[in-house]
Formats: structure tokens, sequence, C-alpha cells
């Protein structure tokens, strides 16, 4: 519009062109609710417009006098629910409807100067516009209105009530919150245009903070009386447009018009600040849900949901879990006075109904003063958890958007705590099983000495395949057993546990530790699931001297390492085939001698293989280690090799660790 008044040279009609189209405009989008044309013709005496929709149908129930058959008489009064229309009537030189069947539209024409005033009948208007939605379509009703007075001159109501308009609207420019100009000075125009010693926009949105002076003009308006218009707002939100004293001719239509522009503008600052109250807890709750899922522990998790929510949603928090026995018990408070706490026990003790209440109806309850608050069922995967509290100051309570915000809070809470609660009973599970795969204490044996270590890996939610054992055989030698199943989970604890237990049995029947290796071999490659385990078997026994006798086989295990007593440290042994991989295997058997105070250290990957960065700290670190420790107990042995090897990395362990020190304690 302001394109081709620009270049037709018709800038003296371009706020009623504006003004006019933006109505018709709107009419068409509220009541056809559908696309719509707009067409805009120039010429050098003035601008013609149209704007068509594509619904049939009657656009106005007001009658006009037929100017087609020369009746002179005056129109009658616009009978329309809106103001598009009158101001067409008002403003316009020409206007008129247009009907087709499948479409309607309304033309005006607006003149560069006042033409000369024909007698009506006499003078056709202009032609109707030339472009419709069904080109070739005549239209089955055309109804003109004959020639309209000239536009008003600049300074009068309406041109007055059009230039704020466009100021307001048109341009696109509503009002912004803290900053009431655009409104002030809409007022101040309607003012001039009624007469009107003052004017005001009340303001009620329905927070418990009651009505507030949004923007005035002129005189302050009477709590009571005066003209008063409501604003067409949603609930919560109530208005009115006040005027003071306007003169005895003032146009109702313009008044209800500046009503309605009021409340656009009013309506799109609450959009806007409610879009932006929604983007921001969208924020805020996604930060919640990042900061409950970072941790598993029950106990933190419970601490730190109050410390979320206060002071951003309440004043105080209190979180309250099933006790099991269909209570409540108070888990977790926070409040942002710390001295108010003590008296928030007592009150929170007295709205236990409450706080039951809530939970059994899994819904929001209020909470009587003096706590003022509310509470909300915390569930998770179809189970009542408990209760989150809320509480507010007393003088501003939650709205709607933050109660919701509170509820949603305590969905993720719950989910939260259930997860917490999931894990720690996986991990209470994980380990049950995996110390029952290995032995509770080590023997107590004449002359030899045990220490062993064992660190799970992870979060110790999975139990492990490694494993170690020393158990008496029938010739009364003692064998160690240190083995290493491959992956981890319930899978791998069953092989582990058929392992143990397989060799447990075949040595105490008294086999030989070739053929009880060869037969957990072919157990494996039966029913391992293809898992396959490395295993090492040391026979040790009693000599005189003091010496031990060591027989070693190694099934695709680390080779341990000899400690002497003087500080020397090798890896010792030869190695054979891994269980579980091939069908026969390789068993070569490799022995030495312990003297008094010389100790063999085994040990399982997650010792080699424990990672910094690029850098494994494989057996030459271990070795140089463990030549410190010559002289130590087989306890502090395996501690400190422990010790050594976790600090090796800040990271967790990736795999399990086992470590197992056999010291020959002869004569200490």
């Amino acid at each position: 519009m302001r394109a081709v008044v620009v270049e037709s040279g018709l800038s003296e009609v371009l706020d009623e062109a504006l003004l006019l189209t933006t109505e018709l405009a709107t009419n068409a989008v509220v009541h056809a609710r559908t696309e719509l044309d707009v067409e805009i013709v120039s010429d050098a005496d003035g601008l013609t417009v149209t704007v068509m929709d594509f619904r049939s149908g009657p656009i106005t129930h007001s009658r006009r006098a037929d100017v087609a058959n020369g009746s002179a008489g005056p129109p009658e009064r616009l009978d329309d629910g809106g103001r598009g229309l009158l101001l067409v009537d008002k403003l316009a030189t020409y206007w008129g409807s247009l009907h087709y069947p499948h479409g309607k539209g309304v033309w005006f024409r607006l003149e560069r100067k006042p033409a000369a005033q024909p007698l009506r009948g006499t003078q056709p208007p202009p032609s109707p516009p030339r472009h419709h939605p069904h080109d070739g379509v005549r239209p089955t009703n055309l109804t003109m209105i004959a020639e309209r007075p000239p536009a008003p001159a600049r300074g009068d109501a309406a041109t007055v009530t059009a230039e704020v308009l466009d100021l307001l609207v048109l341009r696109g420019r509503p009002a912004e919150s803290g900053n009431l100009a655009d409104l002030e000075q809409l007022l101040a125009g309607m003012s001039q245009a009624v007469d009107s010693a003052g004017a005001a926009i009340i303001l009620d949105q329905g927070d418990g903070g009651g009505t507030r002076t949004v923007a005035e003009y002129g005189e302050p308006v009477p709590s009571v009386g005066g003209v008063r218009v409501p604003l067409r707002l949603i609930r919560p939100w109530r208005g009115e447009l006040v005027l003071v004293g306007p003169s005895a001719a003032y146009v109702p239509a313009l008044v209800d018009l500046t009503a309605e522009r009021v409340a656009l503008t009013l309506e799109n600052e609450r959009l806007r600040g409610t879009d932006s109250e929604r983007r921001t807890w969208l924020t805020y709750l996604a930060e919640v849900g990042e900061l409950l899922a970072q941790s598993l522990d029950a106990d933190l998790t419970l601490a730190l949901i109050p410390r979320l929510v206060v002071p951003r949603l309440g004043r105080w928090c209190a979180v309250h879990v099933a006790d099991g026995k269909g209570g409540l018990r108070l888990a977790a408070l926070a409040h942002a006075n710390e001295s108010a706490i003590p008296l928030l026990h007592e009150l929170l003790a007295e709205a236990l109904p409450q706080l039951n209440e809530a939970r059994e109806l899994d819904a929001v309850v209020p909470l009587p003063a003096p706590t003022d608050g509310y509470a909300v069922s915390m569930s998770a995967r179809g189970q009542q958890l408990g209760v989150l509290s809320v509480g507010y100051d007393g003088h501003r309570r939650l709205g709607s958007e933050e109660l919701a915000v509170v509820e949603d809070v305590a969905r993720r809470a719950a989910l939260a705590i259930d997860n917490a609660r999931i894990h720690a009973e996986r991990r209470a599970v994980a380990a049950a099983l995996q110390h029952s795969l290995l032995p509770p204490t080590l023997p107590t044996v004449d002359g030899m000495d045990f220490g062993a270590e064992y660190v799970p890996a992870g979060e110790g939610v999975d139990v492990g395949g490694d494993f170690y054992d020393v158990m008496a055989l029938p010739d009364g030698a003692w064998l160690v057993v240190v083995g290493d199943v491959s992956g981890k989970g319930v899978h791998a604890a069953t092989v582990t546990g058929l392992v143990r237990d397989a060799t447990r049995v075949l040595v105490r029947d008294g086999r030989p530790l070739p053929e009880t290796l060869s037969r957990l071999n072919e157990t494996l490659v039966e029913r391992g699931a293809g898992r396959f385990c490395t295993l090492v078997l040391a026979a040790v026994s009693r000599r005189s001297g003091g010496r031990l006798d060591v027989s070693l086989y190694l099934a695709g295990h680390d080779k341990p390492v000899l400690l002497t007593a003087d500080g020397g440290a090798s890896q010792v042994g030869e190695c054979g085939t891994a269980l579980g991989l091939l069908s026969q295997v390789s068993t070569p058997v490799f022995r030495l001698t312990l003297g008094p105070g010389d100790t063999l250290i085994f040990y399982t990957d997650g010792v080699t293989e424990r990672r910094c960065g690029a850098d494994l700290y494989g057996v030459e670190r271990l070795r140089r280690e463990a030549s410190t420790l010559a002289g130590f107990p087989a306890s502090v042995v395996a501690a400190r090799l422990r010790a050594a090897t976790l600090n090796f990395s800040t990271e967790a362990p990736r795999d399990d660790i086992a470590i197992l020190a056999l010291r020959n304690d002869a004569g200490t």
C-alpha cells in the first residue's frame, strides 16, 4: 500500500487507505477465515482498493437505501459487530460490496480532493474493481454505495484516531513492557478526538496484585463513574478503558475501536510475556532434568531436589518419601531463610493429612496457612514414591504456569528417585553376586602368607569376570587359582561361577591339574556360550629348609611376577592356551621354588591394561612398583599394588582388577 501510494503521489490519503485496508483484511481473517485477495488500483485522482475473501454469504446485516432506484434518503445505521465497515462508510469517498458464488468482498475509493457533489442517483459511482476471485463470472449481487462526503480534514476525530491507530498497530510497533509511550499517545489522540479531559487503561492480570494503571492521559480517572469500556482480554486478565467527561457528541464507535486496539496490544504483550516465561521455564526444567540425571545416589538425589526448587520456584521446598509402612517421612528440606527451618518442621508435621491427600489423589493440594504452599504427588512407573511440597511467602501465590512447572519438577524428581532406587538395587544384586564368586576369607597356612585385592569396574552395577580362590589339595598342598572370564554382566558371572565350581570339584576329586584344565576347556566349549577364560593354577607345597615348591600352569593368563627377598622382580612361567576357544589346549608346567621372604604376585589384565590417555600401566611399571615392596606382608603388597594401579589414572577402571600375593614367610 505504501509503495503504491508513494509511487502515485497520493500520500494525502495514505493514513485512511492503511486504516481501511487493515480493517477489511482483519474482518476477512476473523470472520471468513479463508485466504484473501487485496487489489490496489491508483490513478491520477485517487485510489481504489478491494479486499476479497473466498467464503459466500452476507458481509453485514445492515440495510441500505437502494441507490439504484434514485432514493436520496440517508443510509441506515450499520448493524455490524465490528467497526470496519463503519469506518469505511465514514472515511471513503465511495464504497461497495461484491458477491460471487464462491466469495465476496468490499471495495472503497479514496480521492485526492473532494469531487463535485452530484445529485444522488443521477451520476453512477465509479466502476467496481476490474479483478475478482472468479474472473469472467459476473457477480450475483452488486451493491453500490453513493458518494460519501469528503474525507475529514486532518485533526478531526476520525483522522486523529486513524493516525494513532496507525502508530500503534499498522506500523507493527505494539507497546512493550516498561515503554508505554505508544499507549499514552493513543490515549492522547483519542481524548482530543472525543474532547475528553482524561483517559486511562486499567488492567488486572489476575495474579493477586490487583488493578494497575497501564497508561493514562490528562486528568486522573475516577474509581467509579466516567465512560468505562471493557477490554476484550483472555482470562485471568481483565481491563477497561476509562474516559473522563467526553463531549456529548463523541463517537462511541471510535472509543470502542480504540478499546479493541488497546486490547489487541495488551493481548500481544501478554502472549509475548507468556511465551518468554514459558521459554524460561523450559530452560529451567531442562537444567533440573540434567542435574537430577547426573546422580544415581538416592540420598544425594533427595538432598538435591529442594535446592533446585528454592528460591527459583518457592520460598521453601520439602520432599516426603514413602516409609514402607503406608506413611510418609521427611527426606529433605530447604528454606530461603535457614532460621525458619525448625518452624517449618512443625508446620509440615501438622500438614501430614494434606500431604497424604495429595499422595492418594495424585493431584495438587493446597496447604493451609500458615504453611502457605502446595503439595504434589511424586509418582514414577506406576508407583507412588512420595510428595513434593513447595511454599510461597504468603504475599504472592503461585500462578497456573508456576504450578504446572511444580508438577513437572515433581515428575522429574520422582523419576530420578526411582532411577536411583533401581540403581541401588542393581548394585546390591551385583555386589552380592560378585561376593559369591570370591572367597569370603583367605586361609591361614603355616609358612604361607596370602593377600588379595579386588576392584570392580565402573559403578559396580555389572558383575565382572575376574576371580581368585585358594583351596586345599588332597595331597596336603594348596592350590592358588586366578582367572578372567571374557565380558561382564550376568552371563559372564554364570561362566565365572561355572569355572570356579568346576575347578573345585575336579581338584578335590584328585584330578591332575593338566586333566583339570582339559576338562574345564571341554566344559566351556560346550556350555560357555562363546565366552573364553584365562586361568592360572599354582600348586604350592612345603619342603624342607622352609622353601615352597610351585607348579605353575598358565592357560592364556599373564605371567605372575616373582619378587625375591632382595628386591628383584621378574616375570615367570610359560604360557599355554586359553580355555573355551579350541577343542584341544596346551598346558605346559613351569616349576619354581620360593625361598624365605620371596613373593609370587598374580594379577589380571585389569592391572596391566589400566589406561591413562594413550599409555598403559603395563608389566614394567608393575615390576618396578613390586621391586619396592620386598619384605612386606602379602596383604600390604596387594594393597600397595592396587593403590598404584588406581592412581595411574583419574578415570574409573574400565576393567576389573584382581591381585593375589603369595609370600613365603617361613622363619619370619
